[in-house]
């Protein structure tokens, strides 16, 4: 601000020198905002996909790939980066207040001409799957520096109306020649596969050799989650502490084992079922069911075309997640998830119906051993067998109550869910340029930030769940559930809009309510706060994810 002297009347002519002085410069930035937003205007008029708007589209409805083709920082704010023009919904260490839902143009511009002569790789990246998991990796993607554009398929109707991704409804996850001309039209640089069925299908394969990078494992690699009997052996023959075991296809050796093993004991289909595959059969006579009905009625089709009969672990499960880059391994926090789908982890497993992070049963000490003893030989033995790993590493452990160490009872080739939804909400590293590193070997430099204090979600699934449930249900007030409380993001796992632009439910786990906080109380107080205000009829929840970390609370709830 300008200070006048003291003696005003002797300095006249200077004072209007200054006013006329300061009049042309406000007019010529003034002229320059207006050109620049004329400017900005045009390039969103050519921008025929608008990933700061979200959008669902299906491939004939997108434009030409030349018509997209602009200079590079332009194309970052005004067709691709949503974080510049979409109010982050979601409470963040750098971002403790929301900002105005549009960025002033002088703001862009400035944004625009600064350039600190740092070259960064940037790179658009192509989420492939539709899931609560997925929308979680979208939603930390769009907020990795590095990150152009983020598309995910074929997505669902939640990931596309956050501003989270642009969903290609109708591009084939199974279709490789399909996803490989998609990434070529649209520069995408990055594959990220979150399911594990194109995994095992052999996606990962064919986008390598396309000379696309893609993070998650080849089929052969993947063998270790889409059969259990390969796992199994792979941890007889590296020295892998998990559950004593036997493998069957025939009915009565199984239950002949069975009854000499005695109850409670475990019986899993050998391939992928969904997280439905796994039976903990407490008596004999559930155990054998189990068998007939995977073996003798095939109630799992080919993934139960042989079984796997192991050792009742007693304890804590806790899950461990691992970025693999072939020969290294960088592990992520720790995670605990509620497979059971009723309060007090009772009734039948389910793919999983809340979890948190961190997990206090996952001391640093256990952490360190589950390192040594559990991924690394996992890596190394993988590596050895001529399959090396690149992608995620979930275990699944169980933190034995007789010893206090962990064991594994299950591998899975890509991110949990809903453990993944907790982890992104914390990661504060930039997503793509890690994983880019997990697919060309560089693990071994990577670091990763994270948000301190602790996060939950619950998982809100149709009525019957885990067996059939009618689809099509009305869920109102998804809005104001998010600004409920501070720091909460909704996921959505299965939903679709109807013909009046409700939400509708379309699955058997369908949202995810997520939340963070100082600590897991406060995280688990926001995220049931949050659950309050949705309504549902079709629907149910736990009301006790985190029971094991923390005191019952008993929740005031109208469901």
């Amino acid at each position: 601000m300008f200070k006048s002297p003291r003696h005003q009347k002797d300095n006249l002519p200077a004072l209007f020198s200054m006013a006329v002085a300061s009049d042309v410069v406000y007019n010529l930035k003034m002229a320059f905002v207006k050109f620049s937003a004329l400017f900005s205007l045009e390039i969103l008029r050519m921008a025929c996909i608008s990933h700061s708007f979200g959008a669902s589209m299906k491939l004939n409805q997108l434009p030409a790939a030349s018509q997209r083709q602009f200079p590079n920082k332009i194309s970052q704010l005004f067709f691709l980066q949503t974080r510049n023009w979409r109010s982050p919904k979601f409470c963040d260490s750098r971002n403790n207040r929301r900002l105005n839902r549009y960025r002033s143009f002088t703001t862009v511009f400035n944004s625009v001409s600064s350039d600190n002569g740092v070259s960064e790789e940037r790179v658009s990246v192509l989420v492939v799957g539709g899931g609560g998991r997925e929308h979680s990796l979208c939603y930390a993607l769009k907020r990795s520096q590095s990150c152009d554009a983020v598309f995910c398929a074929p997505g669902n109707a939640g990931i596309s109306n956050s501003g989270d991704a642009t969903c290609i409804e109708d591009l084939d996850m199974f279709d490789s020649s399909a996803v490989i001309a998609f990434c070529r039209k649209w520069g995408v640089g990055l594959v990220v596969v979150g399911p594990e069925a194109p995994l095992v299908a052999g996606l990962t394969n064919d986008l390598l050799k396309a000379g696309i990078h893609a993070f998650g494992p080849s089929s052969e690699a993947a063998a270790l989650e889409g059969s259990k009997n390969f796992m199994k052996s792979l941890c007889d023959k590296y020295g892998i502490p998990t559950a004593k075991y036997e493998t069957f296809t025939d009915p009565s050796a199984a239950k002949k084992y069975i009854k000499e093993q005695g109850a409670p004991i475990v019986v899993k289909a050998d391939g992928l079922a969904a997280g439905k595959g796994v039976i903990v059969a407490m008596t004999l006579q559930e155990a054998f069911e189990a068998v007939d009905s995977i073996l003798v009625e095939g109630s799992f089709g080919k993934a139960g075309s042989c079984i796997i009969v192991e050792e009742f672990l007693e304890g804590e499960e806790a899950s461990f997640f691992a970025l693999v880059d072939g020969e290294n391994a960088l592990p992520l926090e720790s995670a605990q998830d509620h497979k059971r789908v009723g309060d007090g982890d009772t009734g039948p497993n389910t793919g999983g119906m809340g979890a948190y992070s961190p997990a206090p049963v996952l001391t640093q000490e256990l952490q360190s051993l589950v390192m040594s003893s559990i991924i690394l030989p996992t890596v190394k033995g993988m590596s050895k067998e001529g399959c090396k790993f690149v992608g995620v590493l979930y275990a699944g452990l169980m933190i034995e109550k007789k010893s206090g160490l962990p064991k594994l009872i299950e591998y899975n080739v890509r991110f949990g869910d809903p453990e993944c939804q907790v982890l992104m909400v914390r990661l504060e590293s930039d997503l793509a340029q890690v994983l880019l590193a997990a697919c060309r070997g560089e693990l071994n430099s990577v670091s990763l930030d994270w948000a301190p204090g602790s996060a939950m979600v619950v998982v809100m699934a149709s009525n019957g769940y885990p067996g059939s449930y009618v689809k099509g249900s009305k869920i109102q007030n998804l809005e104001e559930a998010e600004v409920a409380a501070p720091c909460v993001k909704i996921f959505h796992a299965g939903t679709d809009l109807d013909a009046d632009g409700n939400y509708i439910a379309t699955g058997g786990r369908v949202l995810g309510i997520t939340a963070k906080g100082k600590d897991l109380e406060e995280a688990r107080d926001r995220a049931y706060r949050a659950v309050d205000e949705i309504k549902w009829d079709g629907g149910f929840y736990r009301k006790d994810i985190g029971w094991r970390a923390l005191p019952l609370k008993q929740e005031s709830s109208k469901w």
